[in-house]
């Protein structure tokens, strides 16, 4: 991930800058980065999680690729500055490598029980685009689509990893650089007729005006903004006017992803729906199961918010949905609230990531 994290501000031309507060399990993207200063890498190790955030929201206000590295704990005290980057509507990618919980929990398990966390645990209507990883190796290329992401929305997105990849290992292929995506940058310096929140209108990003750059004076802040003007406002059909804008902002970034392609079957019995580092015992529990004739499929997905748009499609195909999951159900309630599908959870809550030999089980028991 850190080497992802690297390569998005080189793609990028722009210095990269983690602010950080040591925790277990993020803590190695920390140590890996501080070693990159020839890359144009600044770390800075924050006296606590409020202050490891609000230093990357600086940078980003500045002009950096910034980022800033946590577990479940440290989202909980970061949520009230994340809000903050959703108003000001920064581009800053936020690391969750989750750990089991709550509070100070399990710190060296692993879990991925902070999915609800990242969608809605902000006060207010404040959404975020979410990505996930599903393997160690493609930590990188999350990392890379994170970054793309942040700054061609000019929003804030978070990463849910968790600590079984993180502590995970697998053959990776570096790529070539010309492999890699192109993340274009855009800074204001015109300025007339400058508006701080004039929108682009296929995006609805707001220009990305480095302080200093003569005439684009404006204010920043977590007030709530009049449209387009960016000064303070408290009119009630603005601030509904805003709210809407920047939910209708994320929910752009499903244009800009690709739709699911189910592994397997492209319809059948069973269709399993995960996400996160599961994908390993579930690949293999899928490839078993269908060699002894099942007709099952296995969506693994990238992007948890927005979702790909052609998922509610896919679920139709099968008769039956399983979604294995390190918590008590999140992604499921997720799929029933949105599509009204019976999908079935499968939940593990012990620290551990689940064995093929469980998913084949449930596999079984289901399909019977």
């Amino acid at each position: 991930m850190a080497l992802g994290f690297i390569a998005a501000s080189q793609r990028a031309g722009l210095p990269l800058f983690l602010g950080s507060y040591p925790i277990t399990p993020a803590s190695d993207i920390l140590h890996e980065l501080s070693q990159y200063k020839d890359f144009g890498v600044t770390t800075f190790q924050a006296e606590d999680e409020i202050a490891a955030v609000t230093s990357a929201i600086g940078a980003a206000y500045a002009g950096a690729l910034a980022l800033t590295t946590t577990s479940g704990p440290g989202m909980a005290l970061k949520t009230e500055d994340i809000g903050l980057a959703v108003a000001v509507e920064l581009p800053l990618v936020i690391c969750d490598i989750q750990r089991g919980g709550p509070s100070t929990g399990l710190p060296t398990k692993t879990e991925q029980a902070d999915l609800l966390q990242a969608l809605f645990g902000r006060n207010s209507e404040a959404p975020i685009p979410v990505v996930a990883p599903s393997t160690p190796g493609d930590c990188f290329w999350v990392a890379l689509e994170a970054c793309r992401i942040a700054v061609k929305y000019m929003v804030p997105v978070i990463i849910l990893s968790d600590g079984y990849l993180a502590n995970g290992a697998e053959p990776w292929k570096i790529p070539e650089v010309s492999e890699l995506p192109e993340i274009p940058i855009h800074f204001e310096t015109n300025p007339v007729d400058f508006q701080p929140y004039r929108r682009n209108p296929q995006t609805l990003a707001r220009p990305w005006a480095i302080p200093g750059t003569p005439g684009l004076e404006h204010r920043i802040g977590g007030i709530e903004k009049q449209d387009v003007t960016g000064n303070i406002n408290y009119d009630p059909l603005n601030h509904e006017h805003m709210v809407r804008t920047r939910a209708a902002k994320v929910e752009a970034v499903a244009d800009d992803i690709p739709d699911v392609v189910p592994e397997g079957d492209p319809s059948g019995d069973l269709l399993i729906v995960a996400w996160g580092s599961t994908h390993g015992p579930i690949t293999a529990a899928l490839k078993a199961q269908r060699a002894k004739g099942a007709r099952i499929g296995h969506v693994h997905l990238r992007h948890l918010n927005p979702l790909p748009k052609n998922l509610g499609e896919v679920l139709k195909q099968y008769r039956q949905v399983l979604v294995p999951e390190m918590n008590m159900g999140q992604l499921v309630m997720i799929l029933r609230a949105k599509f009204l599908v019976d999908a079935q959870g499968f939940n593990k809550i012990q620290g551990k990531p689940f064995k093929q030999a469980e998913i084949e089980g449930k596999i079984e028991e289901m399909l019977s």
